[in-house]
């Protein structure tokens, strides 16, 4: 299997994940330790030796992260000038490939024994059973071949869905495909082509993480902090109290007063307490500051940023660089409790969720005493005013 190419798909510009993704591809977004695309990377180590990056959107800071090597993996970036699909950009690789190559979403979370698995069949593809399939494209199966694909219908079909991973070869770009309604080149229509003339396999999925919206952020974050290890690599001061399972960096100081309960994730050179209140599934980046009576609860926190004192976070994504002033407060639930809406793209969407509190762009300030409601999203290097609520987003 060593010589099997893996070809990942980074070059999207991410329109879901606004705000976040104008200032951070959505592929090398940071959750704890690692971002997604090292994620895949790793897991794919053991199974091929050469990666081909198809890099598009911001492709520098991709190239600048990964590098030409990374962890053994030779690593190979396809420029893809203009986004006119994953059917167009799978395409930019083929002048580069050998023969049979993995091909995958550079955005959503996979695992290595799932990748391995669909490799026992040539071609295939992975799906996965879902609760909710609307969101995806749904597949109808049959005595292990996959015989019809439709994508995103409005009656369920099946509650198998396709990940975005596939074993195939070359061979797949012969047939003949059109603009999709979306004015896109979609990869799944060179697979309707093939089904019609040639067997194609598909395998289950166990661990597979679909990160399509921001909110997907905190489950991917749940998923990874409840496998994490306890690593004290910092300084905890007398009367501070970690429970459960807690990750602290090298050169953070956990002060007195200080109640942290794992899992928690807190990275290098950070500033907790005193006095304040991290709850389970939290997760910040490097050199943070969480100081006097603030609560963190199941949010992921970016690097450089400060919450300073008397605040409450809950349920949200803040990204790199912010400073919330004191007494900021995310509300994270409806009265009703009732699915938390959230603005995507000129419409709202249901996040799912009975709780959800606010995303932050990277480099947003909010004065003192602001309410963000549930939802709601602030764009990079924006600001609020004291005691200003923020009802819609910010841009």
């Amino acid at each position: 299997m060593k010589d099997i190419q893996a070809v990942i798909l980074t070059a999207g510009k991410g329109m879901r994940w606004l705000p976040l993704t104008l200032t951070c591809p959505k592929p090398i977004f940071r959750i704890g330790s690692f971002s997604i695309l090292e994620h895949n990377l790793d897991e794919l180590r053991s199974i091929v030796k050469e990666v081909v990056i198809v890099v598009g959107y911001q492709k520098e800071k991709i190239q600048a992260l990964i590098g030409e090597e990374y962890k053994g993996l030779r690593i190979r970036y396809i420029f893809q000038k203009k986004q006119l699909g994953t059917a167009h950009a799978a395409q930019k690789a083929v002048p580069f490939l050998r023969g049979r190559f993995i091909l995958m979403n550079g955005d959503d979370l996979y695992d290595k024994n799932d990748i391995k698995n669909c490799l026992q069949e040539f071609p295939c593809v992975l799906l996965k059973k879902v609760d909710n399939p609307s969101s995806f494209g749904q597949v109808i199966v049959k005595n292990g071949l996959v015989k019809k694909i439709a994508e995103k219908p409005k009656k369920m079909v099946s509650n198998l869905v396709n990940t975005g991973l596939y074993f195939i070869d070359k061979s797949v770009f012969d047939y003949k495909i059109k603009k999709s309604s979306r004015g896109e080149f979609e990869f799944t229509d060179y697979l309707k082509k093939m089904i019609e003339v040639r067997k194609l396999y598909f395998k289950v999925a166990q661990n597979w993480l679909p990160i399509s919206y921001s909110w997907d952020i905190l489950r991917a974050n749940q998923f990874f902090l409840e496998s994490m290890q306890s690593h004290h690599l910092g300084k905890i001061e007398k009367g501070a109290n970690l429970k459960g399972r807690v990750y602290i960096g090298k050169n953070s100081i956990i002060k007195s007063g200080a109640y942290i309960e794992g899992p928690v994730y807190i990275g290098e050179n950070c500033q907790i307490g005193p006095n304040c209140y991290l709850r389970s599934f939290t997760s910040m980046g490097n050199n943070c500051l969480i100081g006097q009576a603030v609560e963190i609860k199941n949010s992921v926190i970016g690097n450089f940023t400060h919450i300073a004192h008397l605040s409450y976070v809950g349920d949200s994504i803040i990204g790199n660089n912010c400073n919330l002033g004191a007494g900021t407060i995310t509300a994270n639930l409806r009265h009703d409790r009732r699915e938390i809406k959230s603005m995507v793209k000129g419409k709202l969407v249901s996040t799912g969720r009975i709780k959800f509190g606010g995303v932050l762009g990277d480099f947003v300030k909010t004065g003192i005493g602001t309410l963000i409601y549930p939802g709601r999203k602030i764009w990079p290097h924006k600001f609020t005013l004291p005691n200003e609520v923020v009802k819609k987003d910010i841009k």
